[in-house]
């Protein structure tokens, strides 16, 4: 075989039409081979003797797409010094573009004998483990273009790429739990009609089963066990994995781009699939240790911010570079649209505390790639001084955790203050306006993959986790969930219909938010996991959406009002402010009344004790659509339909009254106390002054056109 220097740079393996050049960084290594795998088990090694600033190349002529291949490491093994390389460990690239195969938890995948934590184990991997595979990079994307949905017109869809489409019953099985069904016509015209502009897909970088979990007969269904940081999951391809994987999912990114979707990735930065240190040796421990992983005073062990035994080495300039080339990878050569940061305050982590000046945020800022697509944080982790909501740099945008606890709170009946309530209903101007940001920056959810769905909010207030196998430990404890009178799954008609009621207050307030809103996929069905507030490790029923059939009652009917709440705020821009609301009026509008205005129930403006009531349940939004301060995209003023928000989040029944000066003719465009949340024959009409009955736990939405 020919072996020719190659280069150091781009790192991995990279095809060029007549062989593969491969480059791999390791501090650590004394020597370091490349193993081509065949079919029929043999290797070959070729060493790489090529060395540039700790780099490793080769180049091989002759090598093409699909070609299996791992490296295996010499060099200095002393844990208690953080070194654990083992030269019977194949290694994954870190760097590979595909991923084939999965692991089989034999002992050999670990650098210890099992019993014998200090001890060195010289087994060898290869049959056991996965290998990284060499990729054609040449697509054919066509017309291909980034649909580049401003945030003020997004509406986020969480999905889960097996979860969502296992169960559709128009999707032929070879394509169910696949990139491919993503891509179905069948998938696309639900989301188009939803009214969705962004898909945001959980975990699809290649990951891995824990160990504990496939012992148990479970699996790592959420997938924030990643392994690959280039790769796209083999098992979600329908059709193989020596790099089809990476065709289809382009293939899918490129039918959402048609349908005007945007994709973004949940993806895992903050830790690897190796886990403590006893965990295996896959990749990262292998090639450098030291260089890859925070390690603890003790450097046998590692310091874990994330819950999963380690933390990446925010501080090194090779973990830095190899995230940025990640994401850049992903923009440029796959397409997507954003990010979405899985416990992003670790990657903040330069030294110990939480730094929004840290290295990672620098590069972010000032890559002329990453800095222009959507990027939105997880602002917390579980380390000291982990919980970081409102505190990340102004190009960021958060999941808004307070935003999510508030409304939970006002519903179940159970408020802080309604002055709370209403900064997160107006984008959560404490939490961002100080450091520049506007309410964009604020992603609103009231439910997604971690925690209740929004069926099981209004059904349970206890979790359900026993099938996870840790005897109900795991999972949140504090659901700030109320069950509406009975727990769990309930056939009485009244507890059915609160529960009903509830899911489209849910609903009804996340759409007339300001900021960002995010549905978790299914909710729009009710769908269920019975009770199971961590279904992490769940693949099964109780974790796919259960598609409903055609006019299939209540779910039929939730999906309607889903569809309707979506549609009312992208038609609206009162409801999607680009600018926090001032509290006065606008020049240059027709009325001189203020942009926004707090009623009582009786129909007073709201006074600082009624603002600070935590009793106090029930209040009346003006939102004035001639006093929109921000302009259209040719510098021309926006005008909009105005609007009044009646919420009654209290058990009993209240009459409202329409503020007299305000507006003379209004007419009612959502019921929550409907069934179908949308009354007939368009609403009816009501004057300034006249009363508005609201049913307890319910919203009211009047409109008076422009």
């Amino acid at each position: 075989m020919q072996v020719w220097p190659g280069r150091a740079y781009p790192l991995g393996a990279s095809y060029d039409g007549a062989g593969t050049n491969f480059a791999v960084f390791s501090e650590a290594a004394h020597r370091i081979e490349l193993c081509l795998l065949h079919d029929d088990g043999s290797q070959t090694a070729v060493e790489l003797r090529e060395t540039d600033a700790f780099v490793r190349h080769a180049y091989l002529p002759g090598v093409m797409p699909g070609q299996r291949y791992g490296f295996r490491v010499h060099g200095p093994y002393a844990p208690e010094r953080g070194q654990r390389c083992n030269s019977a460990k194949l290694l994954l690239d870190p760097y590979a573009r595909a991923i084939s195969g999965e692991i089989h938890w034999d002992e050999s995948v670990y650098g210890y004998h099992f019993g014998r934590p200090d001890s060195r184990n010289d087994l060898d991997s290869a049959p056991h483990t996965m290998a990284s595979v060499v990729v054609n990079p040449y697509f054919d994307w066509g017309d291909d273009r980034s649909p580049r949905t401003d945030y003020h017109r997004t509406v986020i869809y969480e999905a889960h790429v097996k979860g969502l489409t296992m169960l559709h019953p128009e999707l032929p099985e070879e394509l169910r739990g696949t990139y491919a069904g993503l891509a179905h016509p069948a998938v696309i015209s639900h989301l188009t009609e939803l009214g969705v502009t962004t898909l945001e897909l959980m975990p699809v970088h290649q990951f891995v089963h824990d160990h504990r979990l496939v012992d148990a007969g479970l699996s790592n269904y959420w997938g924030y066990n990643t392994i690959g940081f280039f790769a796209p999951h083999n098992a979600y391809a329908s059709w193989g994995e020596r790099g089809e994987q990476v065709l289809e999912f382009k293939h899918a990114v490129r039918a959402l781009h048609q349908a005007g979707i945007e994709v973004i990735l949940d993806v895992v930065y903050n830790h690897t699939a190796e886990g403590s240190h006893l965990g295996p040796t896959l990749s990262f421990r292998g090639l450098d240790n030291a260089s890859y992983y925070r390690l603890a005073e003790d450097r046998r062990h590692y310091t874990d911010t994330t819950g999963t035994g380690n933390s990446l080495l925010m501080r090194s300039p090779h973990v830095l570079q190899m995230i940025m080339d990640s994401l850049r990878y992903w923009v440029t050569e796959m397409h997507v649209d954003g990010f979405r940061f899985d416990l992003a305050a670790t990657l903040a982590r330069q030294f110990h505390e939480v730094d929004r000046l840290s290295s990672f945020f620098d590069l972010v800022q000032q890559d002329p790639v990453v800095s222009r697509v959507k990027l939105i944080a997880e602002p917390w982790d579980v380390g000291e001084g982990g919980y970081q909501v409102g505190k990340f740099p102004p190009l960021w945008t958060e999941w808004n955790g307070e935003y999510r606890d508030t409304v939970r709170d006002l519903w179940r009946g159970r408020p802080r203050t309604l002055a709370e309530f209403a900064s997160r209903l107006t984008g959560s101007s404490d939490l961002y306006q100080d450091d520049g940001r506007r309410p964009l920056a604020s992603i609103n959810f009231v439910t997604c993959h971690d925690g209740f769905t929004l069926h099981d909010l209004v059904s349970y207030e206890e979790k359900r986790n026993e099938a996870n196998g840790e005897g109900n430990r795991d999972g949140e404890s504090h659901n700030r969930s109320w069950n509406c009178g009975a727990e769990g799954e309930s056939e009485d008609p009244e507890v059915l219909e609160v529960r009903g009621r509830q899911m489209r207050n849910f609903i009804a307030t996340l759409m007339l938010s300001q900021g960002v809103p995010m549905l978790s996929h299914g909710d729009e069905f009710g769908r269920t996991q019975r009770g199971n507030n961590n279904a992490y490790c769940q693949d099964g029923e109780l974790s796919w959406v259960k598609w409903p059939e055609p006019g299939s009652g209540a779910e039929g009917t939730l999906l309607e009002f889903t569809r309707t709440m979506v549609w009312l705020r992208r038609d609206h821009p009162v409801f999607r402010r680009r600018r926090f609301f001032h509290g006065r009026p606008v020049a240059g509008a027709q009325d001189e009344l203020t942009d926004i205005a707090w009623f009582t129930p009786e129909g007073r403006q709201m006074t600082q004790r009624n603002w600070q009531s935590a009793q106090a349940r029930a209040l009346t939004v003006f939102l004035n659509g001639n006093a929109i301060s921000e302009p259209g995209p040719r510098g021309e003023r926006i005008r909009d339909d105005s609007f009044l928000l009646m919420f009654n989040a209290g058990a009993e029944d209240l009459d409202f009254a329409v503020p007299v000066h305000h507006g003379r003719q209004w007419q009612v465009v959502v019921d929550t106390a409907r069934p179908e949340g949308v009354p007939p024959g368009g609403g009816a009409k009501v004057a300034a002054g006249d009363r508005v009955w609201l049913v307890g736990r319910s919203l009211v939405v009047l409109r008076r056109p422009a």
